[in-house]
């Protein structure tokens, strides 16, 4: 069986992401892109408890599975959703002192996320997640 094109295409898709989404949240750089992905989604994963963020993280691309997952500290303390200001302030808190996250970074992942995402397939997925999980990737 040959290898299937999301595992051969990873590292194209997830860089064209990072440049969605820097392009999307007037980012100057696909760093930045990357941090500010990676705390949305350590804000989201935070939310979850592990049997939902792997059902989220099965919708997910190859690359944004793995950011997903990276570094996870199973042992930390679930959170509640929370206002998006609020969330948005610990996406901000990821490594501070190279964090240019807007305001509008969770609208900014969660548009870009849809449009590389299957849409529908995310859709029930966050549907059978926690209560917030829904609002929290609102467009």
């Amino acid at each position: 069986m040959p290898v299937p094109p999301e595992y051969s295409r990873a590292t194209d898709q997830f860089y064209e992401f990072l440049l969605d989404t820097r392009d999307t949240s007037g980012l100057s750089s696909t760093h930045q892109a990357y941090t500010m992905t990676q705390g949305v989604l350590q804000a989201f994963r935070r939310r979850l408890n592990i049997k939902d963020a792997i059902l989220f993280a099965s919708v997910l691309p190859v690359g944004l599975r793995a950011l997903f997952v990276a570094d996870w500290d199973i042992n930390e303390p679930k959170r509640q959703f929370e206002d998006r200001s609020t969330m948005t302030k610990e996406v901000q808190s990821l490594r501070p002192e190279h964090n240019f996250v807007p305001e509008t970074a969770i609208r900014d992942v969660a548009r870009v996320l849809r449009k590389h995402v299957d849409e529908g397939a995310l859709n029930l997925v966050l549907a059978r997640l926690s209560e917030g999980a829904v609002e929290f990737w609102e467009r």
